[in-house]
């Protein structure tokens, strides 16, 4: 199993983008995405900042999507 990648939240946005998520609103920093089939999950995108492991395994859980999705860049 892949480790996971140090992420900003920016990165992820566009990375999840990939796999078919669009940003459907945003409130202050926090990123909602959705994709055509109900999934969805919420990014925080903060100037500077990685997102930690467990946001990030949090967030993959979210989208059923595992860590060598995230190697995609």
């Amino acid at each position: 199993m892949p480790k996971l990648p140090k992420l900003k939240g920016k990165e992820l946005i566009k990375i999840l983008s990939l796999h078919g998520f669009d940003v459907i609103r945003i409130k202050g920093s926090h990123h909602f995405l959705r994709h055509d089939d109900g999934r969805c999950t919420v990014v925080p995108v903060h100037a500077g900042e990685t997102l930690g492991p467990g946001l990030l395994l949090q967030i993959l859980k979210d989208t059923e999507l595992d860590r060598a999705d995230l190697l995609v860049k």
